[in-house]
């Protein structure tokens, strides 16, 4: 089975430096609201060619002395135990140019565009040229497998596209959940 084949493909793929892929929804769990994802029901509709965001990092590295005690976002605003590094775009969408920025050991956010969708696993093509790239060994145009579990994030030029393809009973249910949010 083609869901299986995804799944075993997942399971044998490894970055250098003990590198892996963050569970979204464990970081969701361990740090609520200060850590956003999205709702099951649009992971539930994400195909190919859509972009979503994931993140790699390794237990590895640490924060560096010269880093800030606290994150700058303007999400958390929390205690900065290791920076993230990040892109806001797909590539493919908002090219920019080259970037310089050294190797620290780093967690880095990026986006994959995703070429298959097997139950709860895809397949994907990185999307970012990634700054970490000399430690991981994850650049852009490499082909990566993840769990659903994994994205942190659906390209906001999607969102329309997987609302209207919601099946009636999970677009209610999704409606539904949206008015339980703050405004």
């Amino acid at each position: 089975m083609e869901s299986d084949q995804l799944a075993e493909q997942f399971a044998a793929q490894r970055f250098a430096n003990g590198y892996e892929l963050v569970d979204g929804v464990q970081m969701h769990a361990e740090n609520g609201d200060h850590f956003q994802i999205p709702h099951p029901l649009l992971k539930k509709y994400i195909r190919a060619d859509q972009f979503v965001e994931l993140r790699i990092d390794s237990p590895r590295f640490s924060v560096h002395p010269d880093a800030p005690e606290q994150c700058t976002c303007p999400i958390c605003e929390g205690e900065a135990t290791k920076p993230i590094l990040g892109h806001e775009h797909p590539a493919t969408l908002v090219p920019l140019p080259l970037q310089q920025v050294p190797s620290r050991g780093w967690g880095e956010d990026f986006w994959v565009r995703v070429t298959d969708r097997r139950g709860q696993f895809f397949a994907g093509v990185v999307d970012n040229p990634l700054y970490e790239a000399r430690l991981h060994e994850l650049e852009l145009g490499n082909q990566i497998v993840f769990h659903e579990d994994h994205v942190l994030a659906v390209h906001g030029s999607h969102r329309e596209e997987l609302v209207l393809a919601m099946a009636p009973g999970d677009l209610r249910a999704f409606i539904e959940w949206l008015g339980t949010l703050p405004d």
